[in-house]
């Protein structure tokens, strides 16, 4: 070798493993994880979700079960999501409201069999609706912005009653998290966490999340006139600015993978805790890899995962979150 070449050798510290976990930048733990969670009625329940393999709604006596294996994974926090059943789905979502509706069971059995795990719960009426919109919509079938507000305030103090920790709303309604904060702290809910769905775009990764909450094929149109357009990025920032003036907590960019240059650049202007959902097409894109042999599942899952916090992620909701905090804690 010429006495000209470089001194300075980058592979020299990935030379050995001792060395890469010394010189690593980007760490993942098991605390990093959010694990969604779907309910069903009844008592000892599972159902397979086809389009999401390996995933399953489960009834509340089963839910709690899993929480109890979330917390022995060291997975900090659980996300509920309902599959309502269809005769209690009506236009204007009513069953939202109700203290003893799927999630609010869900919650309350949770809390009393396992009070050490957080539970995050969406708030939004597409489980509830009949239309299958995340809120109230008129004869045209435009959803309704500030009436839809009013109700999402009475269904967000409905989940703090029964125990929820951070309250996470998702249905893109302007000056929600303001209404949902002022609600919250009067009724003295005031350590109740708001996770705003602030980035969250109109995308095509949903589709098997709505087979998992009972929605798909009741959608009357598309999102559009509320979520986010996919090619805006200076919009998000304006969103999540808008979030966090009205009392947000933490935010959340929905989907994920697609969207990590929105991350970076909500968690570089705003410096607060930025949370991504991989959400369902996009772990079901990795599970249909893994079935064709086009990719090892353990290592999809942890570098998808690592690109989250990498791009300047708090925490990542994914539905492969058990697996995940399987491998890191091995």
């Amino acid at each position: 070798m010429t006495a000209s070449y470089p001194a300075l050798r980058l592979r020299r510290t990935r030379t050995s493993g001792w060395s890469r976990a010394l010189h690593g930048e980007t760490v993942l733990t098991p605390a990093d994880l959010i694990w969604p969670l779907f309910i069903a009625e009844g008592k000892g329940v599972e159902e397979p979700i086809a389009s999401l393999p390996g995933v399953s709604r489960w009834s509340v006596d089963l839910i709690v079960e899993r929480a109890r294996e979330a917390q022995a994974l060291g997975i900090p926090c659980i996300a509920l999501f309902p599959n309502t059943p269809r005769a209690l789905r009506t236009d204007d979502g009513l069953e939202a409201l109700n203290p003893d509706n799927l999630i609010c069971r869900a919650i309350r059995a949770i809390k009393d069999a396992v009070p050490e795990i957080g539970v995050l719960t969406d708030v939004a009426l597409d489980p509830y609706t009949t239309h299958g919109h995340d809120g109230l919509v008129d004869e045209k079938g435009y959803v309704l912005n500030d009436t839809t507000s009013a109700v999402l305030v009475k269904q967000a103090l409905v989940q703090a009653d029964a125990g929820a920790d951070i309250i996470a709303p998702s249905d893109m309604m302007d000056g929600r998290v303001g209404a949902i904060r002022s609600t919250l702290e009067g009724a003295g809910h005031v350590n109740v966490q708001i996770m705003a769905y602030a980035a969250k775009y109109a995308s095509a990764f949903y589709g098997p999340f709505r087979d998992a909450v009972g929605s798909r094929g009741l959608l009357k149109g598309d999102k559009k006139t509320y979520q986010m357009s996919p090619g805006n990025s200076d919009e998000a920032l304006r969103e999540v600015a808008l979030d966090l003036a009205e009392g947000a907590d933490s935010v959340m960019v929905k989907p994920g993978l697609p969207y990590l240059d929105i991350i970076r650049r909500v968690k570089d202007r705003f410096e607060v805790p930025v949370f991504a959902y991989q959400v369902s097409g996009e772990y079901a894109m990795i599970e249909a890899a893994v079935a064709v042999g086009a990719g090892a599942r353990d290592a999809l899952v942890l570098e998808t995962l690592t690109a989250f916090k990498r791009a300047g992620c708090s925490g990542v909701l994914t539905y492969h979150a058990a697996h995940a905090a399987r491998l890191l804690g091995a």
